[in-house]
């Protein structure tokens, strides 16, 4: 009988190739008609061209909180990430967090915090939260760019809904199990020596309970 960890890892992988091969199908079909394409990848939400993305025509984005935005652990907060949120929507983007985060008083607190509705827990990467965005910022979902650090949630969850994905660098955080096993096939790690931002949880929590 084969090692169940053997299995795990084998599975993942083959996954892993799968979520590969859509994210290059998604690059070369996704804007035949614009010759701009979004990036795959970017290191931090705030390393994203905001003139890019509306020269892509985009017009709307889901945004995920954890490692993203802020590390799971409350230690770090992606640099810059809120003037980068304020900048866009000067621009005319709007915002929706989706958030598979258990800790819904977290989700509260940085939804009046960014000033951006939110909806937790997602259930990302199945459609129905991702539409209920899509249906609140009344946009073809074409138009709608979903931003996360985790392959098998986020973009998974822009695939299934048609909207376009960059995905950013985790924020450093204590791993889970499923993450020491298979993060490195469906995140990317945080930058060694990129620059990072303290957060105190302290400072707003206790009023979202």
């Amino acid at each position: 009988m084969k090692n169940p960890t053997t299995v795990f890892r084998k599975l993942f992988s083959i996954f892993a190739s799968w979520l590969h091969f859509l994210i290059q199908g998604n690059n070369q079909l996704g804007f035949k008609s614009n010759p701009h394409r979004l990036p795959p990848r970017a290191s931090t939400l705030a390393s994203i061209e905001i003139n890019w993305l509306k020269t892509c025509s985009i017009q709307g984005i889901i945004l995920d909180l954890d490692n993203t935005i802020v590390s799971e652990d409350d230690q770090y907060l992606s640099p810059c990430a809120e003037d980068w949120i304020t900048q866009a929507k000067l621009a005319g983007l709007q915002f929706f967090i989706l958030s598979n985060g258990k800790r819904r008083y977290r989700v509260k607190y940085w939804s009046h915090r960014l000033d951006i509705p939110a909806l937790s827990p997602a259930k990302k990467p199945f459609p129905p939260a991702f539409q209920q965005a899509i249906a609140y910022m009344q946009l073809p979902a074409k138009r709608i760019l979903v931003i996360g650090d985790s392959l098998h949630t986020d973009f998974v969850g822009a695939l299934l809904s048609g909207c376009s994905y960059i995905q950013v660098a985790s924020l450093p955080h204590p791993p889970r199990w499923w993450e020491k096993l298979a993060g490195r096939w469906v995140q990317i790690s945080y930058p060694s020596g990129g620059e990072l931002w303290d957060f105190d949880s302290a400072a707003g929590y206790e009023s979202f309970f």
